[in-house]
């Protein structure tokens, strides 16, 4: 491929399962330079419980701790994650928000079998996974603490959901296959104009205060290419109900798709079931037309270690 890359195989994928997601209001004893708040309307008949709700003693002082893991991961739960982003990045509103990945839906959704590692899965498990991949960190063993805040304060915003239900605003709300098969260049052009003011024309970030006030969206302080939102359908399905931040809706099906493509296209930390050959690891793990992982772009083939970051705990100094 070269800089303008057809991608047209993406027509004929089929969704992936939602991810877990999170929300904000005030947040608990952590720094309020984050603003990941999105005021996207999403129509749902269910609305999570709020701070003021969050009962006293033991269970919510966990329920506290899980929303502050949730809010700053670096600060609460530091040696599990490798990389500068936030659950609240892609559950929004500390995981409350209907339309991106609430944490309320997810929680009554598991245990659940999950053709990604071919198991049921209880809902710790599902965490651990958002660990792994799209905090390119550390797992934490099932009962830690660090899961067991987050599963709680989980439980705590799906208090009154209705168990195993297909929830109304799970997930991301999906997407119709686009006009035109997703293009590179157009992507780059949406970025330019609608991203790079947040995210830098670099796509690494920006910080304040030495916080991470908008996350990077590739290198080696991005999400690896294990995570779900390496899927461009993914990817696209999120921008589209929820960017630019608190414009959600505003960019065209068509520009989503075109800049779902160009992030997903950029280098990231490797898939940390990488089995020392690309396409090998493509074909066990990524070999969908939703990855381009293996793909040429720009001369450099995605994954390949010669410019991949390694998966796993990055140093907070890495490029």
């Amino acid at each position: 491929m070269t800089n303008r890359i057809f991608f047209s195989a993406v027509l004929l994928a089929a969704g992936i399962a939602g991810g877990v997601v999170l929300g904000t209001t005030t947040p608990l004893h952590v720094s309020a330079s984050f603003p990941f708040i999105s005021t996207t309307p999403h129509q749902t008949a269910f609305k999570p419980r709020t701070d003021d709700q969050i009962p006293k003693g033991p269970f919510g002082d966990m329920v506290r701790m899980g929303e502050n893991i949730f809010r700053d991961p670096q600060t609460y739960a530091a040696k599990y994650v490798g990389n500068d982003l936030h659950c609240t990045n892609c559950h929004l509103q500390a995981g409350r928000l209907a339309g991106a990945a609430p944490m309320w839906a997810a929680y009554t959704a598991y245990p659940a079998y999950r053709s990604k590692n071919g198991h049921v899965n209880s809902y710790q498990e599902r965490l651990q996974g958002c660990f792994r991949y799209s905090m390119n960190g550390k797992v934490p063993p099932l009962g830690d603490p660090v899961l067991v805040a987050l599963e709680s304060y989980s439980y705590f915003l799906a208090t009154g959901l209705p168990v195993g239900e297909n929830a109304p605003g799970k997930g991301f709300p999906a997407l119709p296959k686009p006009a035109e098969p997703p293009d590179y260049k157009r992507g780059g052009e949406v970025y330019a104009r609608s991203c790079a003011s947040c995210h830098g024309a670099d796509g690494q970030g920006q910080s304040s205060a030495n916080k991470v006030a908008f996350p990077p969206l590739w290198g080696a302080r991005s999400y690896n290419w294990g995570a779900g939102m390496t899927s461009v359908k993914s990817a696209a399905e999120f921008i589209r109900a929820n960017m630019p931040l608190n414009l959600g809706g505003s960019l065209s099906e068509q520009e989503a798709w075109d800049v779902a493509l160009y992030i997903d296209s950029q280098v990231r930390p490797q898939d940390p079931r990488f089995d020392g050959d690309v396409q090998s690891t493509r074909k066990k793990y990524q070999n969908t037309p939703m990855s381009m992982y293996g793909q040429t772009v720009n001369g450099a083939v995605l994954g390949d270690p010669a410019v991949t970051p390694p998966s796993g705990t990055v140093p907070a100094t890495a490029n």
